[in-house]
Order: structure tokens, then sequence, then C-alpha cells
């Protein structure tokens, strides 16, 4: 009987030092396996103190009639009963530049679009990627530099497909052809209501841009370049027409229609590619071996 007591108590003892040594091990597996993907997530449920908004004839960093806002963990565009659309749109940049990685955002459009709002801007909202330095855009700029995906809702009834390009102030290679018109449609199916939708995306700096719905490729180009129209109000220094994309920042919309997103996460692609560095990751493209970690 005493053995079985003295069983007992060493293993009430020491289960909690064995759980957490398991639980120490499995985060040191995670942190040395190359092939463990690092996502970060771009909010934290609590505020958006790692974006800064531009609105259309408002300074950097004033959030107008606070349409960007933070609510029940959520990254939101909301609109008050008396905002009247006059043409500001805005844009919500996080801090850092990427220039190879992957995109997920998980989103829904809900309410009423707010009046005056462009027709074509109903459950209109966009991931731009490749944007330009937030603070060279200029006082009036309705868009930024960009490639944007854009992200459409259903009305109920109509066709109509998500995870389009535009190209304010771009142009793209599609089917090995120079593409300069602004928008062009993907492959995807339509999305009614107010659903949560993941949109997803590859970006390998200027050479491939993938569009990607539930698990297929829906819209693809390459050799990002600035370029074409379809932006007004920007300064003419950094208009440089042919210039490359190969890197920028990620911003989201408020153009009229109330939105929110759940999450958005990035899978930075560029990092350390010395197998013998702690911090290998086998799924990086581009390598940035001043960040490597030997001890």
């Amino acid at each position: 009987m005493n053995i079985l007591k003295n069983t007992y108590y060493t293993f009430r003892v020491c289960m909690p030092f064995v759980a957490l040594f398991s639980m120490f091990l499995v985060v040191i597996s995670c942190a040395e396996e190359p092939e463990h993907e690092e996502w970060v997530a771009l909010f934290n449920g609590a505020n958006y103190d790692d974006w800064t908004p531009k609105f259309a004839g408002y300074e950097l960093g004033i959030n107008h009639n606070n349409r960007f806002v933070y609510q029940d963990s959520l990254l939101s565009v909301r609109y008050a009963k008396t905002d009247t659309f006059n043409g500001n749109f805005g844009h919500l940049f996080y801090k850092q530049k990427f220039s190879h990685y992957k995109l997920r955002a998980t989103y829904r459009f809900v309410g009423e679009q707010m009046t005056n709002g462009p027709a074509w801007a109903f459950r209109n909202n966009g991931l731009m990627l490749h944007c330009q330095e937030p603070a060279t855009l200029g006082l009036d700029q309705d868009f930024p530099i960009s490639l944007e995906y854009q992200l459409l809702g259903g009305d109920g009834i109509h066709e109509r497909t998500t995870a389009n390009l535009c190209t304010p102030g771009t142009n793209v290679v599609m089917n090995d052809s120079l593409f300069t018109p602004h928008c062009v449609n993907a492959t995807s199916k339509t999305y009614h209501g107010d659903q949560w939708v993941t949109a997803e995306a590859l970006v390998l700096g200027d050479s491939l841009v993938q569009h990607i719905m539930e698990g297929e490729v829906v819209l693809e180009f390459k050799s990002p370049t600035i370029g074409g129209g379809n932006i007004s109000g920007y300064n003419e220094s950094v208009y440089e027409v042919g210039k490359p994309l190969k890197e920028g920042y990620i911003s989201i919309q408020a153009e009229s229609h109330p939105i929110d997103f759940k999450s958005i996460e990035v899978l930075n692609l560029c990092g350390c590619m010395d197998e013998k560095a702690k911090n290998y990751k086998s799924y990086y493209v581009k390598a940035d071996n001043s960040t490597c970690i030997y001890e």
C-alpha cells in the first residue's frame, strides 16, 4: 500500500514537470524545424498601432471620421450615418515593407454603402500590394501607386468575381504581353452576403504575383512596373515610369463600403538561407543572410 501511495505521489508531482518539459521540446523543435512556417499576424486584435491611415485631402496619420476602427478583435472600415462620400478615398498602411511573401486575409462585407458612394465601390475593398512609401503620397492623392488585389462581394443575384487585379499607377505583364487596362477579372466564384472569405496571394518581388482563392490560382501576372494611369494627385518625383516594383507596403482601403478583417497574415519568404544557421527556413526563396543566427 505504501508503494502505491509513493508511486501516486511521484506521478502527481512529476507530471507537471514532464508536461512543461515536453512543451519546451515542442517549441524548440518548431523553432529549429526548417519547414515550419512562421506566419506573422499584422494586427493584434486590440489596436492599429502598426498601421498608418492616409485619406485624400488629409495629412498622413489622420483617421478621417474614424473610418478605420478596431472592434471585437476585428480591423474594420466603418462610416457614420451622417458621413457622405466626397472623393476622400482612404488607405491604411502596415508599417513594414515586403518583397517576397505569402499573404492571407479573411474578410467579410457588412452593412450598407455610405451615402453618395460610387456604384462600383459597392462591397468593394482591396489589399494594396507593393504600395509606395506612405509618406510620399500627395495630399490629394486618391490611390497609392500599387497593385490592387481587389476584394468584391456579390449582391445576392449577379455573378461578381473577387481576387481581381486593378493597377493604380502601374502596369503588368499578363500572358507575355504588357497589360495596360485598369482592371481585369479573376476566375474566382462569387461570394454573396456577409460570409467570411479567405483570400491569399503569392508575391515574388517583380517576377511573379498570384491571386489564390480556395487553393486555386485565379489570376497571375509578372513584371509589375510604375506607369499607366488611374490615380491622381501624386507627386511627380515618385512616379518613375517603367521602374520595376520589387517591394512595397501593404494597405487596405476605405472606398465607401463597410468591411471587417478577421485576420491579415504574412509569411515572409525572404530570410536566412544558410542551412547551418538556426533560423534557416527551407521555404525561403530570397536570401537575406544578414539575419542568420548561429548561436
